[in-house]
């Protein structure tokens, strides 16, 4: 397994709330960790929001008791926990009221990516026959595409895109989504803030990803187009190759 992680501050906003963890190597009782949170609540409040959720995160997967062939409680119980703890230190301080983040978190085990996500943050998978979104956008504009009220792409799509509808650290209960997707080799995950989304469509996305290139390189040519195009936010990209194949191989 090969991973990339690349965060940017972009064009316009002057302090970068992305933040991100990537780890091939074993984080308490998984395999391995992929994290992407993007803060939200003030440039304080949000930097704080995003590197909190990230790093306590992590300290409670690697001192998780759960079983390894249960990341998704693994993954839930962790999530729960940080979600109250940025919860009461927003409550306690009155310079962190309103903080939040978004949350995509990823793991990859026995040739099975799991997935958790909060908020507008993705994760894509993408093959030669493809570029899929396997996380679901808690936003304000999916909620009315999906009650047939808005057109995807429209300009009151793109005019209130922003507004999501869940987020770490808001209330002290917190939905999570879980996904499962079964990898059979070939594919590359990309988790993702909405910086990168906003400011380059899927076709770009698949187009560089799949590019003959190191990954390293394919981050930053993600990077690099986001701001191209406007950098209007902050932009954060984990790229990983799983190389499912060649483990099944071994």
């Amino acid at each position: 397994m090969k991973a990339c992680a690349v965060t940017d501050t972009g064009r316009v906003r002057p302090v970068n709330q992305d933040f991100l963890y990537a780890s091939t190597e074993p984080v308490g009782p998984l395999a391995n960790l992929f994290i992407v949170a993007d803060g939200m609540g003030g440039h304080q409040a949000g930097d704080f929001a995003s590197r909190y959720l990230v790093g306590h995160l992590v300290k409670h997967i690697e001192s998780s008791s759960l079983a390894a062939e249960q990341p998704v409680p693994v993954l839930r119980q962790a999530i729960e926990d940080v979600n109250t703890e940025l919860f009461e230190l927003a409550c306690a301080k009155p310079d962190l009221a309103g903080m939040g983040s978004t949350l995509v978190a990823a793991t990859v085990a026995g040739g099975v990516l799991y997935v958790a996500n909060v908020g507008d943050s993705r994760l894509y998978t993408i093959r030669g026959t493809g570029i899929r979104q396997i996380t679901r956008d808690h936003s304000f504009v999916e909620e009315m595409v999906s009650r047939g009220q808005m057109e995807r792409g429209s300009r009151a799509y793109k005019e209130q895109k922003n507004i999501i509808t869940r987020a770490m650290g808001i209330g002290r209960k917190i939905r999570i989504d879980f996904f499962e997707e079964p990898l059979s080799g070939g594919e590359y995950l990309l988790l993702c803030s909405d910086g990168l989304t906003n400011m380059v469509d899927n076709s770009a996305i698949f187009r560089l990803v799949l590019m003959p290139e190191t990954l390293q390189m394919k981050a930053k040519a993600l990077i690099a187009l986001a701001n191209q195009n406007g950098g209007r936010d902050n932009i954060a990209v984990i790229l990983v190759d799983p190389q499912i194949s060649e483990v099944r191989e071994r």
